[in-house]
């Protein structure tokens, strides 16, 4: 029995093979992007890119799939892998120990993917993703806020020039209005972000526990933000359930 087989009943043979023959890139492995890697891995993607330079905080286990209190302090890129081929042996891992910046897009080729998943936290980021797919071609799906948010249910897909509310959709909206992209898939949220209620008692401002090597640290944000156990990993796995009917074209048929 192939691992697959209940996969198969919905998707079919070919919709499977599919999935087999594709690669998709996620920049971004956190609370959000941990879960797209674990269903797209889950779902058969042949070939998954990931991409971040962070390691595992003691303050990542309360969302964050590749976080236990065994790989606090490791690179989240190693324990990923792992996890992938513990669920998938054949599933081919691109690791890349990198923090994604405009600097660093040399690095990648996005024309080698069938589809590119943006969890990254920087707005610098997220444009010159887009940018990046733009110039090839390569279809993407972007996450905007899903921190200071306590509401899974009010996560939807849209375009970007369709979104409201999310404060991060309205500056994404502004800046690619300005670079002339005409359309990008997001997952945003109405919910009015909760203003965090920072505590210095517990503050990583105040604490910090970022493990040696840490190279992007919480205290170099301007701001922290709080989040929930459900909200990101939802917005992960929305991510990975339109990429997979996307590459199957399952709504089309």
């Amino acid at each position: 029995m192939d691992q697959f087989a209940r996969e198969q009943l919905i998707l079919g043979k070919e919709g499977l093979d599919i999935l087999h023959g594709s690669r998709v890139a996620v920049f971004g492995i956190g609370g959000v992007g941990g879960y797209a890697v674990e269903a797209l891995a889950r779902s058969g993607i042949g070939t998954i890119d990931i991409v971040d330079d962070d390691r595992v905080c003691l303050t990542n286990l309360n969302r964050q799939i590749l976080a236990l209190r065994s790989t606090v302090g490791h690179l989240k890129t190693e324990v990923c892998t792992d996890r992938i081929h513990d669920i998938n042996p054949d599933c081919q891992v691109n690791a890349h120990n990198t923090y994604y910046l405009p600097e660093t897009r040399d690095e990648f080729d996005f024309s080698e993917y069938d589809y590119v998943v943006d969890a990254v936290d920087t707005v610098t980021a997220k444009i010159d993703l887009v940018m990046a797919c733009a110039e090839t071609g390569t279809p993407m799906i972007s996450c905007m806020g899903a921190g200071n948010k306590l509401h899974p249910e009010m996560l939807m897909i849209a375009d970007i020039y369709d979104t409201s509310v999310d404060p991060l959709a309205r500056v994404m909206r502004r800046e690619l209005k300005k670079r002339g992209i005409k359309r990008l898939k997001v997952v945003y949220s109405k919910e009015k972000p909760i203003r965090p209620k920072e505590d210095m008692a517990i503050s990583c401002r105040a604490h910090c526990i970022c493990p040696p090597g840490t190279r992007h640290k919480c205290t170099e944000r301007r701001d922290i933000p709080g989040s929930s156990a459900f909200v990101p990993p939802a917005a992960g796995l929305l991510m990975a359930s339109e990429i997979v009917r996307d590459l199957v074209h399952f709504d089309q048929k």
